[in-house]
């Protein structure tokens, strides 16, 4: 069975795409989706984030949720707002936010490549999770989230995908965050043959993000069981070269010092990392660098080469910060379990380090460089996963624009 095929896509009609497109399912609070949903009947987040239909304080994992999730779809498909496809087709996807452009297709990915390893893992799952999703495609009897897939970037195959670009787009709008979704429909045959075949020499790609909805494809595939051909053995996915992808940085804020005064705590950094105080806040610009805000006053930390190991996952950044100091010197053991640390996307900038910091809620706060592509993908390679939240990919592909049917 082909790594990817081309499937019949549900999707808006022309001229609706503005109403459905929502952010992804997982970036907001049920909360958040209903403020973004108010006075927007189409939007997709009453399928994505149905709770939103339902009283206040519904358990957003609730059997009512995933009905009423498919019962605003089926409310989508009568009321002409959503159509399919009549034939199998392949779909180029643009994100553009500010200066960043990049460009891929849009394919199911088999299940049985996941199982196999071909498309590649970074990153462990929550059973909770993938529960979820599973839950969710077998009410809707869809997946209708995308995962965001990677491949090694190949001027061939790029120049391909770019070159479908040059036909005017199927939908072209702005969502209300500033990002711009160009999506083009590929419908010509001996173009679906030479994209199927351009993924099919390629030994491995890699899932950036969207870990739970992979798994929870593959679930489902081996749930449903209806052979390799089947539409219900693959997954919703968009595939961009690695050159293209835009990692920000995912940086750390710990409550307290583990009973050091801010003193001790850079003395004893001092013993692994060279100090330099700065005047502003500390964007890394390399490698074993880090940015720390302590008691007002922004320093700039580099690690001792020799501390940095060879292996792919102890010479990831957010590894030698852990190893070097959040463990050693703050006590944080395991940060997947630990409510003395927290996580803040680079979306939301280093002023909202210094927010955390200054209003007490946090004692010190860390500013990381990006990981990078070619360190994921090494990591995946190794059959290793990365620690938590070692990566923040923006932009965020949306949800609504295109959907994956099982049958």
């Amino acid at each position: 069975m082909p790594l990817i095929r081309p499937f019949a896509g549900l999707r808006p009609v022309p001229g609706r795409a503005d109403d459905v497109v929502a952010p992804p399912y997982d970036v907001l609070n049920s909360d958040e989706a209903r403020h973004r949903a108010t006075g927007r009947p189409w939007s997709f987040l009453h399928i994505s984030k149905a709770e939103i239909d339902l009283p206040r304080g519904t358990d957003p994992y609730a059997e009512a949720v995933y009905a009423k999730a498919a019962e605003n779809l089926r409310g989508m498909l009568e009321g002409g707002v959503l159509m399919r496809d009549s034939a199998p087709c392949y779909y180029v996807y643009r994100l553009t936010m500010g200066d960043h452009v990049q460009t891929g297709l849009v394919a199911v990915a088999s299940a049985a490549a996941y199982d196999s390893n071909r498309i590649r893992k970074h990153e462990h799952t929550r059973p909770a999770k993938e529960d979820d999703r599973v839950r969710q495609i077998e009410a809707l009897n869809a997946q209708t989230g995308p995962v965001l897939l990677a491949y090694r970037s190949q001027p061939d195959v790029d120049a391909l995908i770019a070159g479908l670009t040059e036909l005017p787009p199927e939908y072209d709008l702005q969502a209300d965050d500033g990002i711009v979704h160009t999506f083009w429909v590929v419908s010509e045959a001996d173009t679906i043959e030479r994209l199927t075949q351009a993924f099919e020499a390629m030994p491995a790609v890699y899932i950036a993000d969207g870990h739970h909805r992979s798994a929870a494809g593959s679930r489902v595939a081996a749930a449903l069981n209806r052979g390799p051909e089947a539409m219900s053995s693959y997954f919703l996915s968009v595939l961009f070269p690695h050159q293209q992808m835009h990692i920000l940085d995912y940086n750390r804020v710990v409550k307290d010092l583990n009973g050091l005064s801010a003193q001790a705590l850079l003395e004893h950094i001092a013993a692994a990392f060279e100090i330099t105080p700065q005047a502003g806040p500390v964007s890394p610009t390399a490698a074993g660098q880090f940015g720390m805000y302590l008691e007002g006053q922004w320093y700039h930390l580099r690690l001792d080469p020799q501390r940095i190991p060879s292996d792919p996952v102890g010479r990831l950044d957010v590894s030698l910060l852990a190893t070097q100091l959040l463990e050693p010197l703050l006590g944080i053991g395991d940060p997947r379990s630990d409510p003395r640390i927290d996580f803040v996307g680079g979306i939301r900038g280093l002023e909202e380090l210094e927010k955390r910091v200054d209003s007490g809620e946090m004692a010190v706060a860390f500013s990381l460089f990006p990981t990078r592509m070619e360190d994921l993908m090494a990591v995946a390679d190794a059959g290793e996963v990365m620690p938590p939240k070692s990566t923040w990919f923006e932009p965020k592909l949306a949800d609504g624009l295109i959907s994956h049917v099982l049958d």
